[in-house]
């Protein structure tokens, strides 16, 4: 067997446009997160800097040659960009935890129908007047009606963990709760986000295969559950190149076989980092928890951040890019998503402020909100425009969210504890 190699030239271009990559990302998100703000948006940012938007516009010979010094460039990129997007997704199953607090079951119940069922139904009514300049090439509209309701209603886990865990107030009643919501509407994000690719890569679908594919997919995460709630957890005492090879081929091999039966790479990898979860546990201080963190730390320092930057170095602010149309979209996102979470709060006994910081807090869509975005553009569901409107969305949100929070806290600092009336 013969395998085509680059040549040392172009190993040479790539290595050089991922040191690039890696250094905006590290560079700006480390004076996002000095600045109180989101380490992704610095990240997004750090590749936007790169891109079209700034210095390919300004010096389009010289970032050509670094980005695409070779025919096959973006190719071999791309293979660094879906490893990040992979165990992104993968690490996000390992660390989802669906487990409600009864006590607190009524609250978790409203907050939830209204920043996720509510800004979904009132998002439709606006599908008409940003499809013209949304709809992707695929030109589905039933794909690009699921994107485009989802982007509305979404929230990051990620991104509020890290405020909640800056501010001092994780595990409080309010960060329990928006943390047990998002992940709920994280669930229900990934399961319509796989039917409208599949939709999408199939064409014209008739209603019963569009139910067919729902279900399958509803049906592969009811699997992965019953899986997790009978597997009985143990630290197993296994050598950490074994732990980490066995999990590695488990993710790819089960990422190729579900994708074809239709289920896309992004979903594929959160349900098995989710299963792998109830095998090994996530015990604090277990040899597999500690195993998981090392991956974190080590994906989170270096494909996630690439994953990224590749994502803002696509984003063309000066050609592909309308601001009345952003200022709309985020206008009608943000307050469809607040909104319905103010109505469905007057439902529970929180009391008026809280009620305001949940409506706030639920807009924080962070890393979700970009996975959306790169997954149906990939697929062609949504224009470039579009594309590039979700992830200054994603990014304004998360940032709004976490000074919103932190200036709540210095004006009260028992605001996140006394929810009640």
């Amino acid at each position: 067997m013969s395998l085509q190699t680059l040549s040392e030239k172009e190993i040479i271009s790539t290595l050089i446009a991922l040191s690039l990559l890696l250094l905006a990302a590290y560079s700006i998100g480390s004076i996002m997160e000095k600045i109180k703000a989101p380490r992704v948006v610095g990240e997004i940012t750090g590749g936007i800097l790169l891109g079209g938007t700034c210095l390919y516009h300004f010096f389009p010979d010289l970032m050509g040659g670094i980005f695409m010094a070779y025919e096959a460039e973006g190719k071999v990129l791309n293979i660094f960009y879906q490893m990040g997007l992979i165990l992104l997704m993968f690490l996000s199953g390992y660390n989802t935890k669906l487990e409600a607090d009864r006590s607190n079951s009524k609250t978790i119940f409203f907050i939830f129908l209204g920043a996720t069922v509510l800004p979904m139904l009132g998002a439709i009514p606006f599908i008409g007047i940003f499809k013209n300049s949304f709809i992707g090439e695929a030109g589905n509209e039933i794909s690009f009606g699921l994107v485009f309701t989802i982007g509305v209603a979404i929230t990051s886990i990620p991104v509020i963990s890290k405020i909640f865990f800056d501010m001092g107030i994780m595990n409080t009643k309010f960060s329990n709760t928006v943390l047990t919501v998002s992940t709920f509407q994280d669930l229900i994000l990934w399961i319509l986000l796989n039917a409208a690719t599949r939709i999408a890569s199939t064409g014209e679908i008739k209603l019963p295969d569009m139910i067919l594919v729902v279900v399958f997919t509803i049906g592969l995460f009811a699997v992965a559950k019953l899986v997790s709630d009978h597997v009985h957890t143990r630290d197993m005492k296994i050598r950490t190149i074994t732990f980490y090879s066995v999990s590695f081929i488990i993710l790819l091999i089960v990422c190729a076989v579900l994708y074809r039966f239709g289920i896309n790479i992004m979903y594929a990898a959160f349900l098995v980092g989710y299963v792998v979860k109830s095998f090994v546990g996530d015990v604090e201080d277990s040899d597999a928890k500690k195993r998981m963190t090392a991956l974190g730390d080590f994906s989170f320092s270096f494909f996630v951040p690439i994953y990224f930057a590749l994502v803002g170095i696509q984003i063309n602010l000066i050609h592909d890019f309308s601001l009345v149309r952003f200022l709309l979209f985020f206008a009608a996102a943000f307050g469809l998503e607040a909104l319905g979470t103010l109505i469905m709060a007057h439902f529970t006994d929180l009391n008026t402020k809280t009620r305001i910081n949940f409506a706030i807090t639920m807009n924080a869509r962070g890393g979700p909100g970009i996975v959306l975005a790169t997954v149906a553009y990939s697929y062609s569901i949504i224009s470039v425009e579009f594309f590039t409107v979700l992830i200054l969305t994603t990014m304004l949100s998360s940032l709004i969210a976490g000074y919103w929070l932190r200036r709540q806290q210095k004006l009260d600092e028992t605001i996140f504890t006394n929810l009640t009336k």
